[in-house]
């Protein structure tokens, strides 16, 4: 990992789960220009664990008395979707900054309010669309923008595996649970065809707007069938790129994820590993000018770390914004939402139109 640097940004995490534990605490240590300042939750068995175990500074069990500490520059949200939005309120009207774990909300309605809150706040308000700081992605970008020219159409499938957890338990720390934490009203799995699509139609939908842009209207189409959730989703994009999205949960397979890019002077194609492997996207950029393919081998794949080390950047060097901001987020509830309602009415749905939730 890189050796820290000596200005840092001080960021404390809210909640102490498994997304937490997985992904956020490893990422604020190891980062080069941040340091896991403190860790809130209102468990305080969980919270004084984690504290020990990752070398947390400070830890509260109130929310309002971290976000009152001077010292405190940044806040991580790593709490259950419903309390996205009111906790990220609360920490840019403190005068933080928000890295917001994703979905950044689960209705239309309270993204605009959480917009409004950003735009008067002056704070630098991210969404944890981590993919974004896949190498192997982001070469993908750089290729659509400074080479490949007009792009003509984009397929993108996102498809988790009923192997997942043995897989992934293997490779991830061991996840400690508290009887104490606190839980949202609604169990967010009660629902799986909307639970599915807030945990992974987000990433599918966010990667295929990293791309390829503004996304204007969906037609969707749902099966349910021999317990596989399948979504087949044709995308017009603002641009007049063609777009196919496919999520589908679970396959009876290894994690398939990836993507397929035609343009005027190039093609991409991409294979994306499960998030937990750390292991860079396997991007093949084809050059129509030298008729070669080329591959970022990507070693360091760690991109929560990354995610926070552009988070600090930019509010620390006032670099532009690599991730997902506040507009990004809302786009894509916006596109989630769309798509539940072409399911339900068997016709194409424009993002501008949509309410409610997923």
């Amino acid at each position: 990992m890189p050796a820290k640097q000596e200005r840092r940004l001080r960021i404390g995490v809210l909640g102490a789960g498994q997304i937490a534990q997985a992904a956020h605490f490893e990422s604020c240590t190891k980062a080069a220009n941040a340091d896991l300042y403190a860790i809130c939750d209102v468990a305080a068995d969980l919270r004084e664990r984690m504290a020990i175990t990752h070398g947390a500074g400070k830890t509260y069990d109130d929310y309002d008395k971290m976000l009152a500490d001077p010292d405190l520059d940044a806040v991580i949200i790593a709490t259950a979707d419903a309390f996205h939005v009111p906790t990220s309120i609360r920490a840019l009207q403190a005068g933080k900054h928000v890295l917001c774990e994703k979905p950044v909300g689960v209705t239309v309605e309270e993204c605009l309010e959480l917009k409004a809150e950003v735009d008067m706040s002056g704070k630098v308000f991210q969404v944890g669309h981590m993919k974004r700081f896949d190498a192997g992605l982001q070469a993908a970008k750089s290729f659509i923008r400074d080479e490949m020219g007009e792009m003509v159409a984009l397929k993108a499938w996102y498809c988790d595996s009923t192997h997942r957890y043995p897989m992934t338990d293997a490779v991830q720390p061991l996840i400690v649970a508290s009887a104490n934490a606190r839980k949202p009203s609604a169990d967010p799995k009660a629902d799986l065809r909307r639970y599915y699509m807030l945990a992974h139609g987000c990433h599918l939908i966010d990667t295929a707007r990293y791309f390829a842009g503004d996304i204007v209207s969906v037609a969707a189409r749902l099966s349910e069938r021999a317990g596989i959730w399948c979504w087949f989703v044709d995308v017009e994009f603002a641009s007049g790129t063609l777009g196919h999205l496919d999520l589908t949960v679970q396959v009876r397979m290894d994690w398939h994820e990836g993507f397929q890019i035609y343009g005027r002077n190039g093609s991409i194609l991409g294979k994306t590993y499960n998030p937990w492997y750390y292991k860079t996207s396997e991007v093949d950029i084809f050059r129509e000018a030298d008729g070669a393919t080329h591959r970022v081998l990507g070693a360091d794949g760690h991109f929560y770390r990354r995610q926070v080390e552009g988070f600090a950047r930019t509010i620390l060097d006032g670099t532009v914004m690599e991730g997902a901001d506040i507009d990004d987020g809302l786009a894509s509830v916006r596109a989630m939402v769309a798509v539940a309602r072409s399911v339900e009415s068997g016709k194409p749905v424009a993002l501008a139109d949509v309410t409610g939730g997923v």
